[in-house]
């Protein structure tokens, strides 16, 4: 039991860590979200399919405002079956210039290890909550 208990944290811990460097990168310098990316990464952003690193980072960077603050309510991670991968599920606000009301959002990040010993985005799962 201890080995998945540490298990659990060590996930724990590098899930929580991705989500805070990819919204600090998000809010301050979206178009270095790219390196978390890879070519066979795939975001599903509210319906729409992409593919690839540099078409994901277009996407994301085409987005209708520049500005914008992440706060994140949640965060669950759990280990995949891909060796050393992590699934990473986040909810939370975002908040845009000029509006009153937050966006509440959903996302899902699949993380795989690199040879590097880092990770990057296999999958990523994008909906605006609403209602």
């Amino acid at each position: 039991m201890d080995g998945e208990n540490d298990l659990g944290q060590q996930v724990e811990m590098v899930g929580r860590a991705f989500v805070d460097h990819y919204y600090h990168l998000f809010d301050h310098s979206r178009s270095s979200l790219v390196t978390l990316y890879q070519p066979s990464s795939l975001l599903t952003f509210e319906g729409q399919k992409i593919e690839g690193a540099t078409d994901i980072s277009e996407r994301l960077c085409q987005l209708p405002f520049d500005q914008c603050k992440h706060s994140i309510s949640t965060i669950d991670s759990q280990p995949s079956p891909i060796a050393g991968g992590i699934l990473v599920f986040v909810s939370g606000n975002l908040h845009l210039p000029g509006e009153e009301h937050p966006l509440r959002f959903s996302q899902m990040f699949h993380l795989v290890p690199t040879m590097q010993g880092s990770f990057f985005v296999q999958n990523d799962i994008f909906r605006l909550n609403y209602g």
